[in-house]
């Protein structure tokens, strides 16, 4: 996963460019909102980061939205097509070392949860006009199924708000699981 590796205060420190590459990872690029956020510097702590992250994301116009939203992939997409952060947040690498003992049913299984993962991801991208985004969180593909499912019928302007609460929480758990404080 490509790190950060860096704490507030370096963050703070850096020229807007080195700023945007620096956070670049955290929200899978979107470098209008990744702009706009190293304009609101400096930051307190991270807690103030992703304080920041969520109100600019929210207040945002929403081609700018969808740009930070649709930076992240589609849930199921195939995994040489991620980021590294990605990669491990969806699970590739818990399955790849899982794919070595499955056969036949595990097989099927999987084929099947990819079926309805495309199935979803197309229905509400038709519907919506951006991916969906979820804070996986470690959970199973089959695990949030349901709730992807559910957000079909969401009202458009509440599930465009959710997802934008995702990426952040995202955002802020990379940023635990990789940088110095």
């Amino acid at each position: 996963m490509p790190r950060v590796g860096r704490s507030i205060a370096e963050i703070d420190a850096l020229a807007p460019d080195g700023c945007v590459l620096a956070l670049a990872p955290l929200f899978e690029g979107a470098p209008r909102f990744l702009s706009r956020l190293c304009a609101a510097r400096p930051f307190a702590d991270a807690d103030d980061l992703f304080d920041s992250a969520r109100r600019i994301a929210h207040a945002m116009p929403t081609d700018e939205q969808v740009e930070l939203i649709d930076a992240h992939p589609r849930l199921g997409a195939p995994a040489r097509s991620i980021s590294a952060a990605s990669f491990v947040e969806q699970g590739y690498d818990r399955s790849v070392a899982e794919g070595a003992a499955a056969e036949g049913t595990a097989m099927a299984e999987s084929a099947r949860l990819t079926a309805e993962l495309e199935r979803l991801n197309t229905a509400y991208e038709v519907r919506f006009g951006f991916r969906y985004c979820v804070f996986v969180a470690g959970r199973s593909r089959a695990a949030f199924l349901p709730e992807f499912e559910a957000a079909l019928s969401a009202d458009p302007a509440d599930e465009r708000v959710r997802a934008l609460d995702a990426v952040v929480d995202i955002a802020a758990d990379r940023w635990r699981a990789q940088t110095v404080t």
